[in-house]
């Protein structure tokens, strides 16, 4: 994912600095090229060893230091990365940066570095919200410098409270989030439905589907790290969103119409990924009790058609594109709901087949449009939602 990507890691005198470690290994397991400046006070904190052995590269400390080849100095460096993440920044190095003091390896590099910057303080929380910290991290935003906001917990010295660096696996996402894509989305404003709706029968029981929302997700996040702005309208899943993006939680089918239809006016690109409960119970029956089990009888109504809506009150500027999950006739049927609904395209999957269909990992799918259909092989949800954005933006324009 981030092949010919170079990455600078700024580590600063921070307890927080050995979560960096994991974190140039993540980076290395996505063939990202990896390179680490230190401070001399965060060498207290973690070994240079530790990441020269996980990054290939010598971890640069000294500005002076020749021990290493000459077109690696710190102005080349700089030249090289597409991004730099200082994490932990200390409030010193902080200080540093805002007011323009390069004194060593780390910040005169920082300074030379055209690229995107994200810096993730890490302190305790009484430094943290000091006016004078706070006074330089708005300088740095102003500058064009991306804040990390910290995590509130248990800190270093055992107080409560926010400055704690967050996970890596946070610091991974936000990395993710500016390199990982070309933002061939970017300006574009997308809508995804995401999970199963219920429909409550009496106190304890529902109407729902096996829909977990990780196809939604997948797409919602997919489009994220190509640059869109992404609002996600979601039922239940048994994932968590992804992040930087929008969500709004709904429960009933009639949640979800009211949801979608308050707003989609609003976006350029509309994906009702969701799966619907067709139906709500209207009345409940009376129990029939024996002596094994107990049953219920309910009446029950359709639902109502959100794709039917969306696609009567599209625009000549929007993409409307439908799911279809069918077991059988699955071209023809599918075909029929890209007419009726006024679709732009519908991605269909069978499923009887292995490998596609709720709650797995992966998807099997036919994109079906006006004039032809897609198959794609079976892949990760996250490829699959990959081939859906580029078919879209393929159709429109």
């Amino acid at each position: 994912m981030l092949t010919n990507k170079t990455v600078l890691l700024g580590i600063t005198g921070s307890i927080a600095a050995y979560k960096i470690a994991n974190l140039a290994r993540m980076l290395k397991k996505l063939h990202c090229n990896v390179h680490v400046l230190m401070t001399e006070n965060a060498t207290q904190f973690i070994n240079p060893i530790t990441l020269e052995t996980l990054t290939e590269h010598k971890c640069l400390i000294n500005t002076f230091d020749r021990n290493f080849q000459y077109s690696v100095e710190h102005v080349a460096l700089a030249k090289q990365a597409d991004l730099v993440l200082l994490a932990p920044a200390s409030a010193n190095v902080i200080g540093k940066i805002a007011n323009g003091i390069a004194d060593d390896m780390l910040t005169t590099t920082i300074m030379a570095c055209p690229c995107k910057k994200l810096i993730s303080p890490a302190m305790n929380h009484n430094m943290y919200h000091n006016a004078i910290v706070q006074d330089n991290l708005k300088k740095l935003e102003k500058f064009g410098y991306e804040i990390i906001k910290p995590d509130t917990g248990m800190l270093a010295n055992g107080d409560i409270g926010d400055g704690r660096m967050p996970d890596e696996k946070i610091l991974l996402e936000y990395i993710l989030k500016e390199i990982a894509f070309e933002k061939d989305l970017s300006g574009k404003k997308i809508l995804v439905t995401a999970g199963a709706t219920r429909e409550p029968i009496d106190s304890v029981r529902f109407i729902s589907n096996y829909s977990t929302g990780k196809m939604g997700f997948a797409l919602a996040k997919s489009a994220m790290l190509r640059g869109a702005e992404v609002t996600v309208i979601a039922g239940h899943t048994e994932i968590a969103p992804p992040m930087f993006v929008k969500v709004i939680p709904v429960t009933s089918a009639k949640d979800m119409f009211q949801a979608v239809t308050s707003i989609a006016s609003n976006f350029d690109i509309i994906i009702k990924s969701a799966a619907v409960a067709d139906y709500t119970p209207v009345t409940t029956v009376d129990y029939k009790i024996k002596k094994s089990d107990a049953s219920l009888e309910i009446t029950l109504k359709r639902t109502q058609d959100i794709l039917q809506y969306l696609g009567e009150h599209k625009t000549d500027k929007q993409f409307l594109c439908g799911f279809s999950m069918e077991t059988e006739n699955l071209l023809e049927n599918s075909r029929k709901k890209l007419i009726a609904k006024n679709c732009d395209m519908i991605c269909a999957n069978n499923l009887k087949i292995d490998g596609a269909g709720f709650g797995t990992d992966t998807n099997i799918m036919t994109l079906i449009t006006q004039n032809r259909e897609y198959e794609l092989p079976k892949m990760a949800k996250e490829s699959v939602a990959h081939a859906i954005l580029d078919k879209i933006l393929e159709i429109m324009y």
